[in-house]
């Protein structure tokens, strides 16, 4: 499932170069998750904004001379894909949204339908507000920090890596990032999240901001399928500490990585380095 840097990444990928063009048609395919909301027509002639991300959500505004500014929060779903491309061929079976624009199409690709294109005449009004309601803190928020995480921890009493995973304290630690940031703050993963201490909560804190910016950095991952609007795929996989490498050597001190499952979700860490 695309996370906060494969996000933030594809974002990064099309937004200066959609910004300011002019919606020219909008093509619909199968449906996704939720219904787009508004009539299709009614999105041609409005003005590209520009696009933002809050947690897995991207909002593009679209602005309507003489009308409120409204737009469209998009989300990736398990497997979905943006494509902002000047000539994108003719739409294939899993392609399900087009936004023709005087600059390119902006194409949703989503193999398993999972994902949603939404409108909302702002992100504190309808759908969007709905959506957004519930998310945690960014995690480069200067808020962010040791004691906010602390004091979000001590309120509840489930393993650290699902209170990480919930998106309730802060965004974008999904599970790989999440698998990273504990084995980076030495802190094993089925650690009762009450039970973490301050200064185990400082270093977490400071896990998960480098984590996912080093994971920014090289592109996001690409486990199965996901690529950014340029259609290139990322590269923090190859670096991983823990995920994906059970049974192999930690590159810390040798012990065996290990698998369980948390949540329906493996986890990887090492015993030797992550400690209750």
């Amino acid at each position: 499932m695309p996370e906060l840097p494969e996000v933030e990444t594809t974002r990064q990928s099309f937004a200066e170069r959609i910004h300011g063009a002019r919606v020219t048609a909008v093509r619909l395919g199968k449906p996704l998750r939720w219904p787009l909301g508004v009539a299709p027509d009614q999105l041609v002639g409005r003005t590209v904004g520009e696009a933002a991300r809050r947690g897995k959500y991207l909002w593009l505004p679209l602005a309507q001379e003489n009308s409120d500014e409204g737009g469209l929060l998009m989300h990736l779903g398990m497997s979905g894909s943006l494509n902002f491309n000047s000539a994108p061929g003719v739409a294939g079976r899993h392609d399900h949204f087009d936004l023709v624009t005087t600059c390119g199409t902006l194409r949703l690709t989503d193999p398993r339908r999972f994902g949603a294109v939404v409108w909302s005449d702002s992100r504190e009004k309808g759908m969007a507000a709905k959506l957004l309601a519930g998310l945690g803190m960014e995690p480069f928020d200067p808020a962010f920090t040791g004691e906010h995480l602390h004091q979000a921890l001590k309120k509840r009493r489930v393993a650290v890596k699902l209170a990480l995973l919930s998106g309730e304290i802060v965004v974008g630690a999904g599970n790989i990032y999440a698998c990273e940031a504990l084995y980076a703050a030495g802190i094993d993963p089925r650690t009762r999240s009450d039970k973490v201490s301050r200064p185990r909560a400082d270093k977490l804190a400071i896990a998960v901001r480098d984590t996912l910016a080093r994971a920014l950095a090289l592109g996001g991952s690409t486990l199965r399928d996901f690529r950014d609007a340029h259609g290139m795929e990322g590269q923090f996989q190859a670096q991983a500490g823990v995920y994906g490498r059970e049974k192999e050597p930690c590159r810390g001190c040798g012990t065996e990585i290990r698998r369980i499952v948390q949540g329906q979700r493996s986890t990887f860490f090492c015993p030797g380095c992550q400690k209750r």
